[in-house]
């Protein structure tokens, strides 16, 4: 199976691929240096001449405050860039997978939102992925859209490398507690996507690893399993102002990935021990 991996440089795109090789399966994976989705004409002719059986669309515009500002750019990269590669695939009768997000909804409440809930998006950046799906499930017969949350990975810049490096020059720290979801581990990620894709289980799921928490209970953990001794003082959300308001609520109900047989993903806790395991041995 030929899979097409774009956001290859990003967190998730990388560990998408180098799961998939592990699995044995033919990965190509793109950076925005190997092609400007954006451009219609040259994804066109890309795919075209490629021919691969399936797409995952891990690339995005993700700066959720610049996004605010950056509207136009945004929105070229999270749909026109979208538009483009479903519209290449579905010639191509590839099989093609959205990554998508939390911030589709808005974040109100405190239960856990269902792939059937309705999406209601704060901010530019959310708006624009909202789009996105909305663009694949009319122009693609065999999509799969898979909205992810507080992702962190070995290849990119993320909040548990942010937490660990401040801790190298504080002892205590302002840390969000109002916000709740669940951190998501993008090698366990990669591994549940490359079974959806091989899988004719279209749809729209919601993945993330087990377990939710808040931003301030996120970094507890991560300096308790790091053995970094941090005070972390959980504050609110107006206590932090940002750009882009952030949902409050980012729990996800995950019931799609049980009724269609996949495997859940471990507890977002397990996740981080392994994370920093693996850290360490880069490091070294």
């Amino acid at each position: 199976m030929k899979i097409l991996v774009t956001g290859y440089t990003g967190q998730l795109g990388y560990d998408v691929v180098k799961h998939g090789l592990n699995a044995g399966l033919n990965m190509i994976g793109i950076g925005s240096s190997d092609l400007d989705i954006t451009n219609e004409d040259a994804v066109s002719q890309y795919i075209a001449s490629l021919n691969p059986d399936a797409i995952i669309h891990c690339a995005a515009y993700t700066a959720v405050d610049k996004a605010e500002d950056d509207r136009e750019n945004c929105w070229k990269v999270n749909v026109e860039g979208t538009r483009n590669l479903a519209e290449a695939a579905q010639t191509a009768s590839a099989k093609f997978m959205y990554i998508s997000t939390d911030y589709v909804f808005d974040g109100q409440g405190e239960t856990p939102f269902s792939e059937t809930d309705k999406t209601n998006p704060l901010g530019y950046y959310g708006h624009t992925k909202r789009a996105g799906e909305e663009v694949v499930q009319q122009l693609v017969d065999s999509w799969f859209i898979v909205r992810i949350s507080w992702v962190f990975g070995i290849n990119g810049n993320n909040f548990v490398k942010t937490m660990l490096r401040l801790a190298e020059t504080q002892d205590e720290l302002n840390v969000v507690g109002d916000q709740i979801g669940s951190p998501t581990y993008t090698a366990d990620l990669a591994g549940l996507l490359v079974d959806m894709i091989r899988s004719n289980k279209y749809g729209i799921y919601h993945a993330a690893n087990e377990g939710v928490c808040s931003w301030a209970e996120f970094a507890k953990e991560i300096f308790k399993i790091a053995n970094k001794h941090v005070q972390v003082n959980s504050i609110t959300t107006s206590e932090y102002p940002t750009r882009a308001v952030r949902p409050k609520n980012s729990r996800m109900s995950k019931q799609k990935i049980v009724e269609n047989g996949f495997v859940s993903l471990p507890t977002w806790q397990d996740a981080v021990e392994r994370f920093l395991t693996e850290l360490k041995s880069v490091v070294k």
